[in-house]
């Protein structure tokens, strides 16, 4: 049997994120009768050196399409600068007759989309509308792209972003310290200084048995300054960005995960916790109110609240029967999102447009 032949763009592997994150997930669980290739369109550092990745990419992609037989592009997407690389591969493809399957993944697109003027989104959509396959995360974003890009509604496939989830899980009962987590970029969107606030207006005794661990890169000194000025930086541990391997032991060891965020997709992150059995406190924004569910499997409050925030973590700190039973729950919901489940449906998705080929 011939292997199908994809060939996937996206950030560079190495890259810190989510969508570098699930791009070395898919790759990683590929089948046997997929081969996947990599073309990296984008990378952290300046303006210049972003163009010459990016100019690079196009030059690698133009010599795949000429000289070898792709069956499926792949094309992960975001918000910014993404759109534009994004349409010009599109554009590339469609001069070879590929099928594309956009893959949407930052919380970006849409703020990016709104503030074009509106000959700039007539072009994007016409160039977008063009993709054979687009998948999202969640059933409002679905709707939002159909709706605001004019996308064919058959052509927009929901499929929300998959997990490694652990074969074990450990026993969180009778705790002595309650270690509170956040994964994610340090900075504004994702809610890290609210969620330093709030962690700050916990009583003595309840910061006495908890901790705060942030895991993530970004404005990590300002986070540590703000700390500081609220005289919590002992209880607070920034461990920077951290591995899969690393990332996986900070959640097993943890008790609640955390994310606050005023502006998401559907995080990789809360699926992540949700399979190390975790309740999950977060923002009802984007894809999250899909999966996470108040008072079943964790507790949504309002972006910027700190009260809410507040009393959401101390009511998971006080109560070990409510966290243990939300973090049970959590596990249940995440585990039709396994990576192994995720592959059967991107198999049917890539077998499906490589017939347009």
């Amino acid at each position: 049997m011939n292997q199908l032949q994809v060939l996937m763009l996206g950030p560079n592997l190495e890259q810190n994120g989510g969508i570098a994150t699930l791009e070395n997930l898919i790759i990683k669980h590929s089948l046997p009768d997929i081969q996947i290739q990599h073309i990296n369109t984008h990378d952290e550092g300046s303006l210049t050196h972003r163009v010459i990745v990016f100019g690079k990419a196009i030059a690698q992609l133009l010599w795949k399409l000429s000289s070898q037989k792709i069956d499926v592009l792949h094309i992960h997407i975001s918000g910014g600068g993404s759109l534009l690389r994004k349409a010009i591969c599109c554009i590339v493809a469609s001069i070879f007759d590929k099928p594309v399957l956009m893959h949407t993944n930052g919380s970006g697109f849409h703020l990016t989309y709104a503030k074009l003027p509106q000959l700039a989104q007539q072009v994007l959509s016409k160039i977008f509308q063009r993709c054979q396959g687009f998948i999202v995360l969640s059933e409002s974003w679905q709707d939002y792209y159909t709706s605001n890009l004019g996308l064919n509604p058959k052509n927009v496939i929901i499929l929300p972003n998959p997990s490694e989830l652990p074969t074990q899980i450990p026993d969180r009962k009778n705790r002595t310290q309650i270690n509170l987590v956040c994964c994610g970029r340090v900075g504004q969107r994702k809610g890290t200084f609210d969620l330093i606030k709030a962690f700050a207006n916990l009583s003595d005794d309840q910061r006495k048995y908890s901790r705060l661990i942030v895991a993530g890169d970004g404005e990590i000194e300002k986070a540590q300054q703000l700390a500081a000025s609220l005289n919590v930086a002992d209880q607070v541990v920034f461990l920077g960005w951290i591995n899969s391997e690393k990332r996986d032991e900070l959640l097993s060891q943890s008790d609640v995960f955390i994310l606050p965020s005023y502006n998401e997709g559907l995080p990789l992150a809360i699926v992540e916790a949700m399979g190390w059995s975790l309740p999950v406190i977060a923002t009802p924004v984007g894809g999250i109110p899909e999966l996470v569910i108040s008072n079943q499997n964790g507790l949504l409050v309002t972006p910027g609240n700190i009260q809410q925030l507040s009393s959401a973590m101390e009511l998971l700190i006080e109560d070990e029967t409510l966290r243990l039973s939300l973090g049970s729950t959590a596990r249940k919901n995440v585990e039709p999102l396994d990576i192994k489940n995720f592959w059967i449906r991107l198999v049917d998705i890539y077998n499906s447009l490589s017939q347009f080929n």
